[in-house]
């Protein structure tokens, strides 16, 4: 199974809205927890490690890419 990166979601902004609810109220730590464990619940949900490892290297390059953006507009 390939990683796929275009939205499998009929309503996208409807999963979106669900993850921002889930942590509405939370602390810094505890919404750092809750996406700790939802992570690993989805990870164990695709059960491919390959598709994980190139999940991990993509969310990574985004985070790489996001900063080097940020770093430009300043």
């Amino acid at each position: 199974m390939a990683l796929s990166t275009s939205s499998n979601f009929a309503r996208p902004d409807d999963a979106f809205r669900a993850i921002v609810e889930a942590h509405r109220g939370l602390s810094d730590a505890e919404s750092a927890d809750l996406d700790a464990a939802l992570v690993l619940i989805l990870a164990n949900h695709i059960g491919d490690i390959d598709v994980l490892r190139e999940a991990i290297v993509l969310a990574k390059r985004r985070m790489i890419d996001g900063q080097q953006q940020q770093q430009q507009q300043q």
